[in-house]
């Protein structure tokens, strides 16, 4: 395969992965936002367990097209 289709190949897959998880970004931004406005409390705890559930959903509904965040 001539290595400029195989870049163009692993260019669209990872262009396709970003689109994919796109909604799953969002939901971090949003509540980064509300932890910032004080909508949120403030917790280390708090965020390692949204990012963990995040991260699994993201993992279920993907499957191998899922980021590793």
């Amino acid at each position: 395969m001539p290595p400029v289709l195989t870049q163009s190949m692993a260019d669209t897959i990872k262009i396709t992965m970003n689109l994919l998880g796109l909604p799953f970004d969002i939901v971090r931004a949003q509540y980064a936002r509300a932890v910032q406005l004080g909508l949120i409390e403030r917790s280390m705890l708090g965020s390692r367990d949204f990012s963990r559930t995040l991260e699994a959903l993201e993992q279920l509904s993907l499957g191998p097209w899922a980021r590793h965040v």
